[in-house]
């Protein structure tokens, strides 16, 4: 097995939850209204998943391992992000998640947030799981022991 055999690609677990949610917004409106400090918020978490995401890419290449969903992988990265969380890419698209309901403004994209962990769990993150132990074996057990699945 040279890639991830996943259930559902990792954006459309959590793009497809969020495009719902937005779209009952703009037909139905939302319940309440979100404080103004949800923009600015919405601005910073844009910026935070900029920078986790792409320094988390960054040390992909620095490894010559995959950097998209895919792609196979040919070894662990266990340095910056990845000493935080075995699953720093799909954290920071649950970022980019919260950043986009925020700034649409959409309260049923948030109340949608947890389907589409749900979905990335199931549909990416397991899978991921098992194609690593596959390939990697000790090494990805032993790295599981000590970095959490997400934060």
């Amino acid at each position: 097995m040279d890639v991830v055999p996943f259930r559902i690609w990792p954006p459309v677990a959590l793009g497809l939850p969020l495009a719902v949610g937005v779209a009952v917004t703009g037909v139905w409106g939302d319940p309440v209204t979100l404080p103004a400090a949800a923009g600015p918020l919405g601005w910073l978490l844009l910026l935070g998943f900029a920078c986790w995401n792409g320094w988390s890419l960054w040390l992909f290449r620095q490894h010559r391992t995959g950097l998209l969903p895919g792609q196979p992988t040919t070894g662990l990265v266990e340095r910056g992000p990845f000493a935080l969380s075995r699953n720093p890419l799909y954290l920071g698209l649950v970022v980019l998640y919260v950043a986009i309901a925020l700034l649409a403004p959409s309260v049923w994209a948030l109340c949608l947030l947890p389907v589409g962990v749900v979905a990335l769990e199931w549909g990416a993150i397991r899978p991921e799981e098992r194609y690593l132990r596959a390939r990697l074996g000790s090494a990805y057990d032993d790295y599981a022991g000590r970095v959490r699945r997400w934060l």
